[in-house]
């Protein structure tokens, strides 16, 4: 794994000596390939040059890191436990972070002023409790640490916190416990990683169609902790429509249900108050989760779309008449813009000509014009017969709001951009379908006029897409960067325009969050978004499970 940036070390975009643009290693379709477009891209979009390069630093100085601060009274306890532990700089810098842009870029620049004194590895439920109980004892900090692909900076340790903080993390407690054929379900640790999950329930030809785009790092407790949603939600749901049962170790003691049913009517859902806790009331060890057998079908597509607005229509008759299929994406045209620009060089004249086909047909003959033209890519999967039907229900709508060709395909960006003076995130809401496109307007021209106001010299790249659907609105994922050159504090000023951008999503009627969570990040507009007495129950459940703060990472509250 990278230590400064997102993903494997061997897995990155670079400048060849010719100047074009490669995906390095050997683990998905695009590596080793050529992506001739991107560079282009990043000099017309964001005013990006070659001759402006950023070297970060290439290793962890250890001589930087902050040192280690354990009660050496824990310290002994926790010895006896024979639970693993470390002190190592490299342990305790790995999970002080999560993967917001000011924390990727203390990395490559610096260092943080507070991090985890120490790192523990329980392997079970049982640790867990030792631990918490250590900690309840000696009056030590805990901070869970699973996948560490937070995007809220829920990992981040406060800064003037004085007692010895823990980082608990989960990885070793990744095994399937049991699976039950029945009832279709299956009990798993918490601390296994999603692509590990589906790997290990397909073998036994089950899933549990719970994919956000993180999960080939993020863990199973880690959904539950942040209320995660996946890319095939309109399938099999999102988090909390696939739990069953969480075990979760708290101050107080072990938060469980007696039994493991559908549905209970016994006042409030605890679970729902363990989910998107993010930290704060204790440590999700077990899960009980609903699988299904692995789709006999799979078939993938796409739709292209005059303009947005028509694009969006299109998704929201969909929605109403709930045929829509495991994972709809619908793009703008910016993001339209940036696909062309990762792919890959053309393999041969016969692939090159077909390519331009597609754009003579689209452009000319069907009238699109390709600086407002939008794609939304589609995934249908179950059985064949049905697959292949509900194929035809969408396109038929489709074809109302006008659409063409299938295979499109869009990543996400590395962290090339930093290397060239380009700093940019990710930030999502859900809003009514009424509001759509006025919130989607409004906070992509907030972002370029914060911009020019704040003295950001390029254009910036201001750009969304709606990803999951639902019957009375949409989740829209909003892509923002710029170039920093000229700027002494671009992570300041990003930072910003980033809050300008909440507020006008709010403002126009937007949630605070669809899936990413609050964390330290957005958690002055708690009060705002489930009222202060909404709080005040949060507040009083935190003081009556963990009266201490022994979970204080400071997130949500």
């Amino acid at each position: 794994m990278k230590w400064n940036g997102w993903g494997y070390n061997d897995s990155k975009f670079i400048f060849n000596k010719k100047g074009q643009a490669e995906f390095t290693g050997k683990r998905y379709r695009l590596s080793g390939m050529v992506l001739p477009v991107l560079k282009e891209w990043m000099e017309k979009t964001l005013g990006a040059s070659l001759e402006h390069k950023i070297t970060s630093r290439a290793f962890l100085n250890t001589s930087d890191v902050p040192p280690s601060i354990v009660n050496e009274e824990f310290l002994q306890d926790l010895r006896a436990t024979k639970i693993s532990y470390s002190q190592e700089a490299e342990d305790r810098v790995f999970r002080a972070h999560g993967h917001c842009l000011h924390e990727i870029f203390v990395l490559r620049e610096g260092m943080f002023k507070r991090i985890p004194d120490i790192v523990v590895w329980p392997g079970c439920h049982d640790d867990v409790v030792k631990i918490v109980e250590l900690a309840c004892k000696h009056n030590l900090c805990i901070i869970p640490f699973g996948g560490g692909t937070s995007v809220s900076s829920a990992l981040e340790c406060p800064a003037d916190e004085r007692r010895t903080i823990v980082s608990l993390d989960t990885s070793q407690m990744n095994r399937i416990l049991w699976v039950d054929e029945k009832n279709l379900t299956a009990h798993i640790e918490a601390g296994i990683v999603g692509q590990d999950l589906e790997r290990q329930l397909g073998e036994s030809g089950y899933c549990t169609g719970h994919e956000p785009d993180s999960m080939e790092f993020s863990s199973l407790g880690g959904w539950v902790a942040t209320r995660a949603s996946g890319m095939k939600k309109n399938s099999y749901g999102n988090i909390e429509d696939l739990v069953v049962h969480i075990k979760m170790v708290t101050p107080r003691g072990v938060i469980e249900k007696s039994c493991q049913v559908p549905r209970m009517s016994t006042g409030p859902d605890i679970h729902h108050f363990i989910m998107g806790s993010e930290g704060t009331l204790g440590v999700v060890t077990e899960v009980t989760i609903k699988i299904r057998p692995i789709p006999e079908y799979k078939k993938y597509g796409s739709v292209v779309f005059p303009n947005f607005e028509r694009g969006v229509a299109c998704l929201r008759e969909i929605a109403k008449q709930r045929c829509a299929p495991a994972s709809v994406r619908l793009v703008d045209n910016a993001q339209f813009q940036f696909g062309h620009a990762l792919k890959p060089q053309v393999a041969s004249i016969f692939t090159s000509f077909l390519d331009g086909l597609k754009k003579f047909y689209i452009t000319k003959f069907k009238g699109f014009d390709p600086n407002e033209l939008c794609v939304a890519t589609l995934l249908f999967e179950g059985d064949r017969e049905k697959v292949l039907q509900h194929e035809k229900q969408v396109y038929d709508i489709a074809a109302k709001f006008r659409y063409d060709f299938q295979g499109i395909l869009f990543l996400i960006w590395s962290d090339l951009g930093l290397d060239y003076y380009v700093i940019g995130e990710s930030f999502e809401t859900s809003v009514p379908w009424d509001r759509v496109i006025d919130l989607c307007r409004n906070v992509k021209e907030r972002i370029v006029r914060e911009c020019k106001e704040k003295g950001v010299q390029f254009a910036p790249l201001s750009t969304c897409r709606v990803t999951q659907t639902y019957d009375a609105g949409a989740c829209v994922y909003f892509y923002f960067a710029f170039n920093y050159r000229g700027i002494s504090d671009p992570v300041h000023v990003y930072e910003q325009i980033e809050r300008a951008a909440r507020e006008e999503i709010l403002a126009n009627g937007g949630s605070l969050s669809h899936h990413h969570g609050v964390g330290k990040l957005r958690k002055q507009w708690m009060k705002e978004s489930i009222s202060d007495v909404g709080l005040g129950m949060l507040k009083s459940v935190k003081e009556y499970v963990d009266p201490n703060n022994i979970f204080g990472n400071r997130n949500l509250l």
